[in-house]
């Protein structure tokens, strides 16, 4: 079963793209390439069992299993030695990248307290798209009684655009709902 967003940027969004900037060629069109999401826990290094809620909540909501990231480098100023656990991260691809989009804007977001929109301000100069999360508990699949802690991630969406404007185009497109 082709996801939900993926059916919308092929039979809307991909033409919209094409009329508003005037693209040539259907490779032009910009496009989703990946959506990397990033849980810090700093906290790892006092209790373990905090990397490990961490990394079961990220497999949740992404329904993908998250890479552990350890310290390059020890900083003692930060009580940091090489080797310690500081991060998960996931990168997604293909169906679970729109399907994971797809709840993202259609369920977490509009779930956020007070919610104005997302700040235009999160892209990078190269058509990328940086988003951060206060906490996780806005997600569906996070059982509210079993969260130890808020915690908050990073959410990148990595496009094929050259611009940011053309990145917006397509993030607006598809539904993301910026802000003024």
């Amino acid at each position: 079963m082709t996801p939900r967003f993926l059916e919308k940027y092929k039979n809307e969004v991909a033409g919209n793209l094409a009329k508003e900037f005037s693209y040539k060629n259907v490779m032009e069109i910009p496009r989703l390439k990946k959506i990397v999401v990033n849980v810090g826990a700093g906290e790892a290094k006092v209790d373990i069992k905090y990397m490990d809620v961490s990394m079961a909540e990220l497999t949740a909501i992404t329904g993908q299993r998250p890479l552990l990231k350890r310290a390059k480098k020890s900083v003692a100023g930060f009580k940091l030695r090489q080797g310690m656990p500081v991060a998960c991260t996931v990168t997604l691809r293909g169906a679970r990248m729109w399907e994971f989009l797809d709840r993202l804007i259609s369920l977490a977001l509009p779930s956020i307290k007070d919610f104005q929109g997302v700040s235009r301000r999160g892209f990078d100069g190269r058509g990328n798209y940086n988003l951060g999360l206060r906490e996780q508990l806005i997600f569906p699949e996070i059982n509210y009684d079993k969260v130890i802690r808020p915690r908050g991630m990073n959410v990148s969406i990595v496009t094929s655009a050259k611009t940011d404007e053309e990145a917006h185009a397509l993030l607006r497109e598809l539904g993301m709902p910026f802000n003024r």
